[in-house]
């Protein structure tokens, strides 16, 4: 029987749409971290690092996603908390090691740091679209939607990167892209911890 305009509505946090976007994404980041620490570290790239420790933290975030998916509101946003705290860190990691690096005289490889930031630009911009639609829901699903978008405009700064390597001959474009996404992660976590902690002191949603 179809029910009515007043009947009860399926919960969008745990639909089979959401959920299906989450798998998806998951298995995206999770093949991109692979692929990105890898890069990294044979070109020697600060930025493409911090990308895979983006994609890797954003892999962790979708899988919590999935398991607190259909819980209640509360339990959703001490979820989205914890994912906040962890941007927050991981944007602290990724600006320290970008000061440490200043003191080195290594140039990264320009040509791998191109190749692998399109391809993770264009892994990102899929999950981004695809996640578009959920980008209004709750703390928890918000978090999904400020770390795809994040994620996009970091590897278009990746690439930018690579782009001033190769005309410099110089290591610090990839410095001051690395310190760029250290930003993101620095307020995208705190816009999630921002909105989990007002769930949280909301009466109506403890339990």
């Amino acid at each position: 029987m179809a029910v009515g305009c007043c009947g009860p509505k399926a919960d969008p946090t745990n639909s089979p749409q959401w959920r299906k976007a989450l798998w998806i994404a998951l298995g995206i980041n999770v093949g991109m971290f692979l692929v990105e620490i890898v890069a990294g570290a044979a070109a020697d790239s600060r930025a493409l690092q911090a990308d895979a420790l983006d994609f890797f933290g954003d892999a962790a975030n979708y899988a919590i996603s999935l398991v607190v998916a259909g819980m209640v509101v509360a339990w959703r946003a001490r979820a989205a908390l914890l994912k906040g705290v962890t941007l927050l860190l991981m944007g602290g990691y990724v600006l320290v090691s970008a000061v440490l690096a200043s003191f080195s005289s290594v140039v990264p490889e320009a040509g791998l740091m191109g190749g692998v930031g399109i391809a993770a630009l264009l892994a990102n911009v899929f999950v981004a679209v695809m996640l578009f639609r959920f980008r209004a829901g709750d703390a928890n699903m918000r978090s999904v939607w400020i770390c795809s978008r994040n994620d996009a405009v970091g590897n278009v700064a990746v690439v930018a990167a690579a782009a001033g390597v190769f005309g410099t001959g110089t290591a610090w474009p990839d410095l001051i892209v690395a310190a760029i996404l250290a930003g993101l992660g620095l307020i995208g976590g705190w816009q999630i911890v921002r909105q989990a902690s007002a769930e949280l002191r909301d009466k109506r949603l403890r339990a």
